[in-house]
């Protein structure tokens, strides 16, 4: 599945979190080779230069790896290393947002606490 880009935030951003999407839903493994920038242009109709904007995000951060004249390959910590990222960046973003807004709201930490495990349960 393709990601459909809705222009809330740059493509290369789009990519390079769908690729992250990908590995976590194990579509790529560990030393699995990954689209080249070239692949991804085709596939998504992009230029290949935000293709490759996208993947080096994911190089920097370890999450690829680049096989001289190979191409990029999934790290063999990817999994691990996205699962942190994402709990410590995204998850804390919405729960602070959600502190904040119980606040607004006064919602009690006691409240907020029992709407989140309702949830939980459903």
């Amino acid at each position: 599945m393709f990601p459909n880009f809705d222009g809330t935030k740059p493509i290369y951003l789009q990519i390079s979190e769908w690729l992250e999407t990908e590995i976590l839903n194990g579509n790529f493994e560990g030393d699995q080779k990954i689209y080249s920038q070239y692949q991804l242009a085709e596939i998504l109709n992009i230029n290949p230069a935000t293709a490759a904007k996208g993947l080096n995000i994911l190089a920097e951060e370890s999450i690829l790896y680049k096989k001289r004249g190979l191409g990029m390959f999934v790290s063999k910590a990817a999994k691990e290393m996205i699962l942190n990222k994402r709990k410590n960046q995204k998850l804390k973003q919405l729960i602070i947002e959600i502190v904040l807004e119980a606040k607004r709201l006064n919602v009690s930490k006691v409240e907020l606490i029992q709407m989140i495990m309702e949830e939980e349960n459903e």
